[in-house]
């Protein structure tokens, strides 16, 4: 679709749960949307980082993995048809008349007379530790999420880090890996205390290996196939442990990029959003989700899908100027088929 000039009533800037959610709440209301986001499928965070991981406070799914929750959501908004132009970066948002036009770097333009912002905390990227060679092994035997479990079967897996993800990995990987050893530079780990106790519990049983206090130090192999970790004591100790697969888990690395100069009222990388209707400072962009900011905001997924409603419905004078909106529940309307 580069090189295109595209017409719709809105245009949503991330495709992630909320932004997904986004479209079923404004085809409800008879809004046409066009669907953006910089990765090669939808789904965000949910997807790109932890597909597997099951998810526990999504009403109606006592659990749900989130690889899951994106195909229901994809559905969902399925009877709305959608355009979707996926591994397009929105680099330009332009006021035009009463709408806005959206410039992606494929060279995609959507004139929209709405833009809802639902891109998370903006572009993502690992914090990645800095080894030498680290990149001759990316892709291949150094990873910075768990896209499948059985990936990793009968391998030997060192896990860097001491947050909920190197936690959430350790506990779910310990039935597939032939070992796994876990490096901390310090005993105390910063994730959930339940799943602290786990993997403590997994260590007693003899299942892991906790290497602490030791941090990353080098990478020993050929052709970006991984022999060797070598970890290192604070005063310089150094070890070997023999092993297939770097999973370091040092948090992301959040960037709002073009959006932090499209004049929003941004604080600490977050749009600032009226509550009740989660309009920016700019008339006619609204932001949901979780780079949407305002007193007493929870950055939960749950959340999100209101303020995407919220939006839908703070758009629709927008949209349909001078149309009253009839409030209907999605079991009077029914859903387009």
């Amino acid at each position: 679709m580069a090189g295109q000039t595209h017409k719709t009533d809105v245009a949503i800037i991330g495709a992630g749960p909320v932004g997904l959610f986004a479209v079923f709440e404004c085809g409800m209301l008879k809004m046409q949307c066009h669907l953006i986001d910089a990765l090669e499928g939808a789904g965000g965070q949910c997807v790109a980082l932890y597909p597997e991981k099951p998810i526990y406070d999504i009403p109606g799914h006592p659990r749900i993995d989130a690889a899951e929750l994106i195909a229901k959501l994809e559905q969902q908004a399925a009877p709305f048809k959608p355009t979707y132009h996926l591994g397009h970066r929105v680099e330009k948002l332009t006021r035009n008349g009463e709408g806005w036009t959206v410039e992606t770097n494929q060279g995609a333009t959507i004139e929209a007379r709405a833009v809802v912002i639902a891109a998370g905390c903006g572009a993502f990227g690992p914090n990645r530790p800095p080894l030498t060679d680290l990149e001759k092994y990316e892709g291949s035997s150094v990873f910075y999420l768990v896209k499948r479990r059985e990936d990793f079967r009968g391998k030997r897996v060192v896990i860097a880090g001491g947050g909920d993800s190197a936690l959430d990995w350790t506990i779910g990987l310990a039935d597939v890996a032939e070992r796994i050893m876990v490096v901390h530079r310090r005993p105390k780990f910063r994730g959930a205390p339940e799943s602290v106790a786990k993997m403590e519990a997994l260590a007693k049983e003899g299942r892991i290996d906790l290497v602490v206090p030791y941090q990353l130090h080098g990478l020993v192999g050929a052709n970006g196939k991984l022999e060797a970790v070598e970890v290192a004591t604070l005063d310089g100790q150094v070890k070997r442990l023999e092993a297939d697969i770097l999973l370091p888990f040092f948090g992301l690395a959040m960037d709002l990029g073009p959006i932090a100069h499209w004049g929003l009222n941004v604080e600490r990388n977050h749009i600032v959003v009226d509550p009740q209707t989660c309009a920016t400072s700019a008339p006619g962009i609204f932001a949901v989700g979780d780079i949407a900011n305002y007193a007493g905001k929870l950055k939960l997924i749950l959340c999100g899908f209101s303020e995407a409603a919220m939006a839908a419905h703070a758009i629709y004078p927008l949209v349909h100027p001078g149309e009253a909106l009839h409030f209907e529940y999605s079991t009077t309307s029914g859903v387009p088929r």
